[in-house]
């Protein structure tokens, strides 16, 4: 099994690993860090994902991104989670003038 200095250098990470080795994460603790952690240790937004990647395939698993296209996810018989963000905007005000203002208007 290659060391865990080796696996940074392969996914490009090879900076962070006296980081990592003062804090003492290896395979071990790798797959339980989260993004804040990843944050706090310095680790650039890129540098996270691409350790929180490289992390879930020593799982065997997939992170899914949801900026990937739809095609791009393999064909599944059984449903999946993923996470989604709704964002709702009201405007104060915004019903009464609906109701004053032609539809087109209000566009």
């Amino acid at each position: 099994m290659k060391s865990f200095g080796h696996w940074l250098s392969e996914i490009g990470l090879d900076s962070y690993q006296l980081v990592f080795s003062a804090n003492k994460i290896d395979f071990d603790v790798v797959r339980s860090l989260s993004e804040a952690d990843l944050r706090e240790l310095g680790l650039a937004i890129g540098d996270r994902k691409r350790l929180l990647h490289a992390a879930a395939e020593l799982q065997g698993t997939r992170v899914v991104e949801a900026s990937l296209p739809l095609a791009a996810a393999p064909e599944s018989s059984t449903g999946e989670r993923r996470q989604l963000t709704v964002m709702f905007c009201d405007l104060v005000g915004s019903t009464a003038l609906s109701e004053k203002l032609d539809p087109e208007e209000l566009r």
